[in-house]
């Protein structure tokens, strides 16, 4: 890797410090409260300060840096997948939820959650929905994951 890539490499790493996907996953039986809680952790972790701004800069570099952006992906990003795919696998084991495939689920789950609370604060820089308006994005994500995958 040469100087630059690794600088890159090194300011990713220093402000990229994943959070989700490491804490104790819910318990599962109750994919609704379960979900929720996943569903704010990763709402916390899209929204801290600083965020937008450093996906805003791998995007912009990644042309010239592709693999340590790769790397915080798979360091940053893919823990959170795995985390629900988990969670998603765990509910499907006690019989509360039927995901033929978790992976697709839980980037379906992700995907509508930082499509609306993230997503566009990439691109509009004072755009910053209100705490209600972020539980409303997560709750529906919830309320769509256990009416397509729900055995109740």
């Amino acid at each position: 890797m040469d100087r630059g890539a690794a600088l890159f490499d090194a300011i990713l790493s220093a402000s990229w410090k994943a959070e989700a996907g490491n804490e104790e996953p819910p318990a599962p039986g109750g994919p609704r409260a379960g979900l929720t809680v996943i569903g704010r952790r990763y709402v916390a972790l899209l929204t801290r300060p600083g965020m937008a701004d450093l996906f805003r800069i791998v995007i912009a570099e990644l042309p010239r840096f592709p693999e340590p952006a790769e790397s915080r992906f798979r360091r940053g990003k893919t823990p959170c997948f795995d985390s629900v795919r988990h969670y998603l696998e765990a509910e499907q084991d006690t019989g509360t939820l039927t995901v033929d495939d978790p992976e697709p689920a839980a980037t379906q789950f992700l995907g509508m959650i930082s499509n609306c609370a993230f997503r566009p604060r990439t691109l509009v820089a004072d755009w910053a929905p209100d705490a209600t308006a972020v539980g409303r994005v997560v709750d529906e994500a919830v309320l769509m994951m256990t009416a397509r995958y729900g055995t109740v």
